[in-house]
């Protein structure tokens, strides 16, 4: 009898799941079919009209609308990819502060956390863009238009604001991410490398550090996950990313839906990126652990 009612309720639950597909899949074609836009891509191939303000490849506004979005993702990888790294920097000595025995430095970190946690990435963003670097001066960096130098490094302002803000809002829950890491260690581990005489320092890195892997691994694959989504809020300080790109074009030619699959599918696979490389390095450290 239950194995009736179970079979019978899968089925209602697929009869409801497909149900809603199909009305989904209907509204779209009547939808579709009352703009007179059909279905297609091959707007893709026509002049996009658009400047942008930051391409890392060559591009005018003659090019076709698919290099525009082959440019957004440039900009959007660039971007996600240099927050990660000083995000996960940045998470790591917070953590480690947080984790450790001194007081002071402790007690820092537990404000900054604190304060970056509760207050919102997109406020965050909006003081980094119009308060931190449209208000420095020429004395600290070298402004032009064409952005902020240092170095011989040319990076706009759109692009640093993105990328501290972004740094900074994801590192403050990577920093306890770590946090809990670090204390699911037994601390029968702690007292074994102070009685060896290591330093507090080296002990948490070459003993603790390795042990607490396992159990961070996943919690920063989600944070990482939530940065690249977070990523989006581009818009918001003029960066031009692929969904900036995208909400530009839609704006245009009025293609919503293909715009949304391609944007859909672009962050399906950087997402998928991401997963599968933190679970190869997750399989790696448990391979290390087993064979050491």
């Amino acid at each position: 009898m239950k194995i009736n009612q179970k079979i019978f309720l899968q089925f209602g639950i697929c009869v409801i799941f497909f149900g809603l597909i199909g009305i989904l899949i209907n509204n779209l074609t009547i939808n579709l079919t009352r703009t007179g836009l059909g279905f297609n891509f091959s707007w893709l191939f026509k002049p996009a009209s658009f400047a942008l303000a930051e391409h890392p490849l060559p591009y005018t506004s003659s090019d076709s609308y698919a290099w525009a979005l082959f440019i957004g993702w440039l900009n959007s990888l660039k971007v996600i990819a240099s927050s990660l790294i000083l995000a996960t920097f940045l998470g790591t000595l917070i953590g480690f502060t947080r984790a450790g025995k001194n007081s002071l430095l402790g007690l820092i970190s537990a404000g900054y956390i604190t304060i970056i946690r509760q207050t919102p990435l997109l406020l965050q963003l909006m003081f980094w863009y119009f308060v931190g670097f449209l208000g420095l001066k020429d004395n600290i960096f070298n402004i032009s238009n064409q952005g902020i130098e240092f170095s011989g490094l040319i990076f706009s302002s759109e692009f640093l604001a993105l990328l501290l803000g972004l740094s900074i809002f994801t590192s403050a829950y990577i920093a306890e991410v770590i946090r809990g890491g670090i204390l699911s260690v037994p601390r029968g581990q702690w007292e074994a490398f102070r009685s060896l005489g290591l330093s507090e320092r080296k002990g948490l890195i070459s003993i603790i550090l390795p042990q607490a892997l396992p159990a961070i691994i996943p919690g920063l694959t989600s944070q990482y996950l939530n940065l690249a989504k977070n990523s989006t809020l581009a818009i918001a300080v003029g960066y031009s990313d692929i969904y900036a790109i995208n909400d530009t074009i839609i704006n245009q030619t009025g293609r919503a839906i293909e715009c949304f699959i391609i944007l859909l599918v672009s962050f399906l696979l950087l997402n998928l990126l991401i997963t599968n490389t933190m679970e190869f390095i997750n399989r790696l450290i448990l391979k290390s652990r087993k064979y050491s």
